[in-house]
């Protein structure tokens, strides 16, 4: 009983429930585990008494929680209308969000204030005497009525502007207590308007002027010629977090050095204003020659995508053309932005120099060089002060071709943009995990617990952070990540979106069953997102699909955060099972056909993808059970889609169907609605298998065709398939802006 109170208070679940009707017990031993990890002792039974007495002592006497959250519009939290009345509140106005109110705003609860429960409400959105919010008025703001039925905000509260503002309170008697104030808009923006557009994983859409994978370049391509030849609205694609360094690295885009800084892999060369002063032309030229030819192994000759060798690549010609000196606005810029990201671009790019040296686990380096704080570090710092310059100039360099990235999807009349992102941890050994190391939990590793697809649960491999010190730190490191993602993003996708509330915590040397839930502060999560969000004015979406806690898809639907509908997924569970009918998908989602992680459509509706899991053994089932079911699925979708009229091309055409599944989406009143770029040209092969390492090559696949050949960009804008499918969104006649251009098939011969 103790060792649950105790595991209770520090938001770790003892229990949990697969299913409705199911509970498991959580083992002792990874209770104990995790507490440990989390700070606190409960080794032994007097252990669990002694911090229980001491948390239970903490709660008591605690005036104010680390962080606090006020939505504008909502009623006050508890935290503060239960303040002792006498009591003072200092907040200290966070100047980046308003517009340079006074810097301290000094208020006093009242010893006669009215029951709280009567006419506390929240703050109201700040006026334009705050930030330049909209919102009420100053009669209001004092404690008078409002017309909209809102109960009126207590007299003592002086309304502070949305940002991450320092509070400080002072009781009678001495006692006292500082925090966070997070004040945050009551939801995220919302896309403008319904919008179609692309999922893409940006390393596998080469065009002919790739270095042996797509990049930034062919990204901004990718939005110019879809935003103003198909209309579409955005373009999503995979984390470009910064990868571990090291040969071979890890492909894994969703497992990277840093959630923080991207990748700078993704560069386009060329496209750098310094690229054409390099002195060494010939040196350039043979790196060039040496791209192509990478590109030619991947496009005509079979070859995966090595992202190794394509790095290699582009490091020796990132030596030269950072050794280019910057004009004077250039340098000024960089200036700029090194200040912008100020101790955590350093440690990112100090982390990079470090592991050339050292190697891509910092746990492996000299003792002292494993603190970035230590004496010893900071003289390493010294020493690598060249190459630390040459990091933060490669941030540099893909953080501009990012803006310029969006600024193309804009210009190209997208109503988003560009859609990042945010993958669900960082590597273990990278720069992130290195620099934050306070932050993150030791010996634990984020999963997922036994569900019906995966009995045996799952190990991703990547630290969780701790939620007390992000709470106490007033989730510094969040928002951070946050605002560096948000920067130039239309939207942001976060992946595993359930982890801003709970995540599955498995023990260094248990298997995924033995893990347990450990929860964060959702609502504090949730208030950094929606006001970084708010700021940079973006969209947010988040992956919730799988096992979902009761009550998280309708908080996140509170606050504006759209969620993922995948159609094969989408059936009356409630009901009759059957596909669910169009008009009852939520509004509020990105819906798709597919993900990365799921058959592509083609694969599904051939059978092709349980062929593949046949060959490599993953199939739970005999191969004639598992096609059987499969063709089942596939044939009721099939002919419900039929029977709605939207197949008007009749069994048997796989195209036609995978416009038909398209045409569905459109009927339902998502908000988003994504195609899977792969499947405009009905390439089978998935870009991930989930339960694969090195069994299937996943995250180096080119976009292919039908046949498996590899696309360009360039190709695959000229061939007649994606858009007779881009004309369910589209009609070429509708398309503000466009011209009409013949169609071609793709030939071997045609493709660069």
């Amino acid at each position: 009983m103790g060792l649950s109170r105790l595991a209770a208070l520090h938001g770790v679940a003892t229990s949990y429930s697969p299913s409705a009707d199911v509970t498991v017990s959580v083992p002792d031993d990874t209770v104990i585990a995790v507490l440990a990890a989390l700070g606190v002792d409960a080794a032994t039974p007097e252990a669990v008494r002694e911090s229980l007495a001491a948390a239970e002592s903490s709660a008591r006497s605690r005036l104010l929680p680390p962080t606090l959250v006020v939505w504008t519009g909502e009623p006050l939290p508890p935290a503060l209308t239960a303040l002792p009345p006498g009591t003072s509140l200092d907040i200290g106005l966070d100047r980046g969000g308003d517009g340079g109110a006074p810097p301290t705003r000094r208020m006093h609860i009242p010893a006669d204030r009215p029951d709280p429960a009567v006419s506390g409400r929240g703050v109201a959105a700040a006026g334009p005497g705050a930030g330049g919010e909209s919102g009420t008025g100053a009669a209001e703001a004092a404690g008078g009525g409002t017309s909209t039925g809102v109960p009126p905000t207590p007299a003592w509260w002086v309304e502070p502007p949305l940002g991450v503002h320092r509070l400080a309170v002072r009781a009678p008697g001495g006692r006292s207590a500082t925090g966070t104030l997070v004040v945050a808009p009551p939801r995220v923006p919302q896309p403008p308007a319904r919008s179609h557009g692309f999922l893409v994983q940006l390393y596998s859409l080469l065009s002919a002027r790739s270095w042996g994978m797509g990049d930034l370049g062919d990204l901004a391509d990718l939005a110019a010629w879809s935003g103003r030849a198909l209309g579409a609205g955005f373009v999503q694609v995979n984390p470009l977090h910064a990868a571990v360094l090291g040969n071979p690295t890890d492909p894994s885009p969703y497992r990277p050095s840093s959630r923080r800084f991207p990748d700078p892999v993704h560069l386009h060369i060329e496209s750098i204003p310094e690229y054409g002063h390099v002195p060494d032309r010939g040196t350039l030229d043979d790196l060039r020659q040496d791209a192509a030819t990478l590109s030619d192994t991947v496009l005509n000759k079979g070859a995966l995508i090595d992202r190794d060798a394509v790095w290699e690549l582009k490091r020796q010609a990132l030596e030269l053309v950072t050794k280019v000196p910057l004009t004077p606005g250039r340098r000024a810029a960089y200036c700029d932005f090194l200040a912008e990201q100020g101790q955590a671009l350093e440690d990112h790019a100090l982390w990079c120099a470090l592991a050339e040296v050292h190697g891509s686990d910092w746990h492996t380096w000299p003792a002292a060089l494993r603190d970035p704080r230590s004496k010893e570090t900071a003289r390493a710092r010294r020493a690598l002060l060249d190459r630390v310059d040459f990091h933060c100039r490669l941030a540099w360099l893909t953080d501009s071709q990012l803006a310029a990235a969006q600024r193309t999807a804009l210009d190209a009349e997208m109503a988003v943009g560009i859609v990042h992102d945010l993958a669900v941890g960082v590597h273990p050994g990278g720069a992130d995990a290195w620099a934050q190391q306070d932050a993150f939990a030791h010996g634990m590793s984020v999963g997922a617990p036994p569900d019906a697809f995966n009995a045996r649960g799952q190990d991703w491999g990547l630290p969780p952070w701790r939620p007390d010190v992000l709470a106490a730190s007033g989730y510094a490191p969040y928002r951070g990540l946050l605002r560096g993602l948000l920067a130039h993003a239309g939207a942001l996708r976060i992946d595993h979106v359930m982890g801003l509330f709970r995540l599955w915590w498995v023990p260094e040397g248990r298997p995924p069953t033995e893990g347990t839930y450990v929860s964060h502060d959702a609502e504090a999560m949730l208030a950094v997102l929606v006001l970084e969000a708010h700021r940079a004015g973006a969209v947010v979406m988040g992956e919730d699909l799988g096992t979902v806690e009761p009550g998280v898809r309708e908080a996140l639907a509170r606050r504006g955060v759209l969620g993922t509908s995948v159609l094969w997924f989408e059936r009356d569970w409630a009901g009759t099972g059957r596909p669910l009918a169009p008009e009852k998908w939520r509004e509020g989602c990105l819906a798709t056909v597919t993900t990365h992680d799921l058959p592509s459509t083609a694969a599904r509706l051939t059978g092709g993808h349980v062929t593949l899991r046949h060959r490599l053994g993953l199939l739970t089932r005999s191969l004639a059970e598992e096609l059987t079911a499969d063709a089942t699925d596939t044939a009721e979708w099939l002919g419900y889609l039929a029977r709605l009229g939207l197949l008007p091309e009749g069994e048997g055409d796989e195209e036609g169907a995978v416009r038909a599944v398209h045409r569905f989406l459109l009927r339902t009143p998502a908000r988003m609605v994504g195609v899977w770029l792969p499947d405009t040209l009905g390439d089978r092969r998935p870009q991930n298998l989930p339960g694969t390492w090195d069994q299937y090559p996943n995250w180096r696949l080119p976009v292919a065709d039908a046949e498996g050949r590899p696309v360009t960009l360039e190709a695959l804008a000229a061939a007649p398939r994606p858009h007779r499918l881009m004309e369910v969104f589209e009609p070429r006649g509708n398309r503000p802006g466009t011209r009409p251009e013949p169609h071609r098939e793709i030939h071997p011969e045609s493709r660069p």
